[in-house]
């Protein structure tokens, strides 16, 4: 049987707001935008508001001095509570619209693994029309926060469609699919900055650099799950590439990752507590590496999830260094 009883997926939580507010009519969409949930668009979310508080350093240091030393920090200040307002929405639009897109694309994939049978396209609760109505409403929604943007910002953005678009086929071509969802995922580390300093420099590059790595490690995580069920239908992935040394390579893309964090938060000048929090970071991705044991499918969803923490913590250490 292709859906649970109760219309809900297979491997979402089921005591989510989705399933006690919305009608059941509106769980399927709610499914394919994977509403229920929510660790998806937090990690999509946090590279933009690490880079908007980055920027938000520079901003505040360039303001120092200035003729009007109350107007100039409460307007940066100002634009950046609008600016995380409008990248949570675009966040979860585009999470949304990402997710349609890559169900509709998988559609046959889906159908074949055990975790994915019960979503909403596979099983049948909506047409290929419908989900593409959807995703097209979704899409909408984010390209009104994106032309929200500075002009700079509108184009940078624009050009992340290409990887967007590739990597639902990135598993079936290589290996490394993790990468080009890194490279998707992380590209809110250099919107960010764009968006409160309308340009680009090597803080914002080394962030998204970083970030790429991070992404690649959690998911690697999450891939674990599935990969017996990816080695029969054919699907490749960096959990069965790695398989027995995964630990061995967190340790390497999470360490250079976090030494391209630190490179990126000193050129841009950020004060201790952004260190502080950034080392806190790097004790949570050594415990994730640490209690890891692959062949625990559930223990793998935890470590993936707790990923929201490790971008609380280093937003955290960003917001302390300008207070």
């Amino acid at each position: 049987m292709n859906q649970t009883s109760d219309n809900r997926v297979s491997d979402a939580p089921s005591n989510n707001w989705v399933y006690r507010i919305l009608p059941v009519g509106l769980w399927p969409y709610a499914q394919l935008a994977r509403w229920d949930r929510p660790i998806g668009w937090w990690l999509l979310l946090w590279p933009c508001w690490w880079s908007l508080a980055l920027a938000l350093n520079v901003s505040l240091a360039r303001n120092y001095g200035d003729a009007d030393p109350l107007v100039g920090p409460f307007v940066i200040w100002f634009a950046f509570a609008i600016y995380l307002v409008l990248f949570w929405i675009g966040a979860i639009a585009m999470r949304g619209a990402g997710c349609t897109y890559n169900d509709l694309v998988d559609k046959e994939i889906d159908a074949k693994v055990a975790r994915t049978a019960s979503r909403p396209i596979p099983s049948g609760r909506v047409t290929m029309l419908q989900a593409k109505m959807f995703l097209i409403v979704q899409a909408l929604v984010g390209a009104l926060v994106l032309f929200s943007f500075n002009w700079f910002s509108v184009w940078l953005g624009l050009a992340s469609l290409a990887i967007v678009a590739f990597y639902p086929f990135a598993k079936r071509l290589t290996d490394w699919p993790q990468l080009f969802l890194g490279l998707a995922f992380s590209w809110g580390a250099l919107m960010g900055w764009a968006v409160m300093l309308g340009e680009l420099s090597l803080p914002p590059l080394l962030l998204y650099g970083g970030s790429i790595l991070w992404v690649i490690g959690y998911d690697t995580l999450y891939a674990h799950q599935d990969k017996e069920d990816d080695a029969l239908v054919g699907v490749r992935s960096t959990a069965r590439l790695f398989g027995e040394k995964t630990a061995i390579a967190l340790i390497i893309l999470y360490g250079v990752a976090m030494v391209m964090f630190g490179c990126a938060f000193w050129l841009a000048g950020v004060q201790w507590p952004a260190f502080v929090g950034l080392a806190l970071g790097a004790v949570h991705m050594g415990w994730q590496i640490k209690v890891l044991d692959i062949d625990d499918g559930d223990q793998c969803l935890k470590l993936f999830q707790s990923n929201k923490h490790f971008g609380w913590i280093v937003f955290s250490g960003l917001l302390a260094s300008v207070l």
